[in-house]
């Protein structure tokens, strides 16, 4: 349990560095697509940068993201997904259900953070978001969303983390039964080297993609496809901070220490983001 808080404070830590203080929404027209939920006026500018490496428009295509979805986004941190899935998903009739962190330990105020600047943001019905139904996700949660009624649920970099604090079986089981029948599970998550000896608890942040597979099999979902989509040959994976020494994290230092300003990043901003793989899988009818 103390290992699976401090994860979800790293966790949220991260996430909250991208969330500042926010601007009144500039007004736009409901986005109906999701190029035109990608290009709104409310997404930052760090933000869009990173879209090339995390390329949205792309990813939510290839795991079948339609007009009026039900939606599951498990931690979805700040929100660099959420800002792109709600207002589409608003615009179109859909819904999204946000999985965040389960507060386990009422004394772990990083986390609570997060949680609230998210909650704060997302489910008060401002526009373009509409209302975000938010849940949680964690070693004793319950159901993330209505059982049955997701067309689409969503893990977007966050598998090493659930592997870390023992609790990415779950996070499958969850995602499974909140699927309907033919329902899409879509994965994003940092790949390591294939042909290791599968790293089980991820240390470095980087994932083997047959333990993934295995991992989603073994809760009942097929694999369908497999994509290259968020790949990055660059990506040498032997950074000594792991993945988090690459942007945007951009560590310099081991983890619970202070930052490094001798710490030389050029090296590491020229890889850019790390090599992800893209997975979709789907619950059997």
């Amino acid at each position: 349990m103390i290992q699976t808080s401090r994860r979800a404070l790293l966790a949220g830590a991260a996430a909250l560095a991208g969330c500042r203080g926010q601007p009144a929404q500039p007004k736009a027209a409901p986005p109906k697509t999701i190029a035109a939920a990608i290009a709104g006026p409310w997404r930052g500018a760090a933000d869009k940068a990173r879209d090339r490496w995390r390329h949205p428009a792309e990813s939510l295509a290839f795991w079948g993201l339609k007009p009026g979805a039900t939606v599951v986004e498990f931690w979805p941190g700040a929100g660099w997904y959420t800002e792109i899935l709600a207002p589409f998903l608003d615009a179109t009739g859909g819904k999204l259900y946000a999985a965040h962190l389960q507060i386990t330990d009422p004394g772990d105020p990083a986390a609570k953070q997060v949680v609230e600047a998210y909650r704060a943001k997302y489910a008060v019905g401002r526009k373009p978001y509409g209302t975000v139904q938010i849940t949680a996700f964690g070693p004793t949660s319950g159901p993330v969303a209505p059982a049955g009624g997701a067309d689409l649920v969503l893990f977007l970099r966050n598998l090493h983390n659930w592997m870390a604090a023992g609790i990415a079986e779950k996070a499958f089981r969850d995602a499974f039964l909140a699927l309907k029948p033919g329902g899409v599970l879509g994965v994003e998550e940092h790949r390591a080297a294939p042909g290791g000896v599968p790293d089980l608890l991820a240390d470095t942040g980087y994932v083997d993609q047959a333990y993934a597979v295995r991992l989603a099999q073994e809760a009942g979902f097929k694999l369908v496809a497999a994509s290259e989509i968020n790949a990055n040959p660059k990506d040498t994976r032997d950074h000594p901070f792991g993945v988090w020494t690459l942007p945007p994290v951009r560590r310099s230092s081991p983890r619970g220490e202070a930052f490094d300003p001798g710490f030389d990043h050029a090296r590491y901003d020229a890889i850019g983001e790390s090599d992800r793989m893209t997975l979709k899988f789907v619950k059997p009818a």
